[in-house]
């Protein structure tokens, strides 16, 4: 009896969870729908970064929308300069790739932040402040075991919506 009762209780929250998230799913992006990858100009391609696979498939698209989030690709500097110099150039091509995908910085939501080095952060942040409108997006800001890709001393992706 105890068992029976509790196999319907379980039935019974997991039902009311999974009507919850799933109505609220189903509401943003259509069951049906597929990822729209952005056209984007392809880049300069590195044998160090093993971007393009051996039948010129890429392994990741510069940005993808799904219903009305865009997820942009992780992007990095690879030219001299420091922290400060890097950080401006990573939010350059963050910015450009948000309008190709008919969104901007103040839509973004999430940024991930990846850090050659820890020692950086204060001078990233002092070039990231206010790139992002009055409401910032939530960020998660990580230094790297073994550094960023490449010799870019920081690397950013972002979530947006359009």
């Amino acid at each position: 009896m105890k068992a029976q009762r509790r196999s319907i209780l379980k039935r019974l929250f997991s039902s009311i969870a999974g009507v919850a998230g799933l109505s609220a799913a189903t509401n943003a992006v259509a069951a049906d729908e597929s990822p729209e990858l952005v056209k984007t100009e392809a880049a300069p391609q590195k044998e160090a970064f093993n971007v393009v696979t051996q039948d010129d498939v890429p392994l990741f698209s510069g940005s993808t929308k799904l219903g009305n989030l865009v997820f942009v690709a992780g992007k990095g500097y690879h030219k001299e300069g420091d922290i400060k110099v890097h950080t401006e150039e990573v939010l350059k091509e963050l910015e450009k790739e948000l309008i190709k995908a008919g969104s901007s910085m103040e839509k973004v939501l999430k940024v991930s932040v990846y850090l050659h080095d820890l020692n950086d952060y204060k001078g990233m942040n002092e070039v990231y402040k206010g790139r992002f409108g009055n409401k910032p997006p939530v960020r998660t800001t990580v230094a790297v075991y073994g550094g960023v890709p490449g010799s870019s001393l920081v690397e950013m992706d972002c979530i947006a919506y359009i």
